[in-house]
């Protein structure tokens, strides 16, 4: 592991289960964070920004990229769709500050591995993968077929729940922005 002066936290959570806004949060109360821009291969959402939301790179560019070990840590989600984290942007927000990661739950695992005591792992979840099919419902912008490819994933994704430093339940936002709160400021101050 390299030396670095941040600490990371870390977000993994099922699709629909309110993990960005928890993010947003927290950054919103705490601006000592960084926010890691992971790469992906799948086209941009809407307004979506290389270098602001992702790193946008075909599965051609991603599978050179790999080769090149550019990655902390990277996995193939779907056919053809891959995220990962970037080496060097890491390397050079941590000189600088702590750091957030967003990342799927395999990502959150190898992420908790490379940094170990200097990480922090949080698992987002909703109360239910009903409830989940009906925030992706809310959201709008997933098809039918998209959507039950993401459930099924929800629910093999929340089996990793164990395997991360705190759980929270996203059943009630002001309760889990305040654990989120609680757990976060606790690692910081160790």
């Amino acid at each position: 592991m390299m030396k670095t002066n941040g600490k990371t936290i870390i977000f993994s959570a099922p699709s629909g289960s309110g993990k960005s806004t928890l993010v947003r949060y927290l950054m919103s109360v705490n601006n000592s964070f960084a926010f890691s821009v992971s790469a992906t291969s799948r086209p941009p959402r809407g307004s979506e920004k290389h270098g602001v939301e992702y790193f946008f790179f075909t599965p051609e560019e991603f599978r050179a990229k790999i080769a090149a070990d550019e990655f902390v840590e990277y996995e193939e989600v779907y056919t053809d769709v891959f995220y990962g984290t970037l080496k060097s942007q890491v390397e050079a927000q941590l000189e600088k500050s702590n750091i957030l990661f967003d990342v799927d739950v395999k990502g959150g695992c190898s992420l908790k591995n490379y940094y170990g005591d200097r990480a922090l792992f949080i698992f987002v979840q909703a109360p239910s993968v009903d409830e989940l099919r009906a925030r992706l419902t809310k959201r709008g912008d997933t098809a039918p077929a998209e959507m039950e490819k993401r459930l099924a994933k929800a629910e093999y994704e929340m089996t990793f729940a164990s395997r991360a430093d705190v759980v929270i339940v996203n059943d009630d936002l002001e309760k889990a922005q305040k654990d989120l709160l609680d757990v976060v400021n606790k690692f910081l101050s160790e």
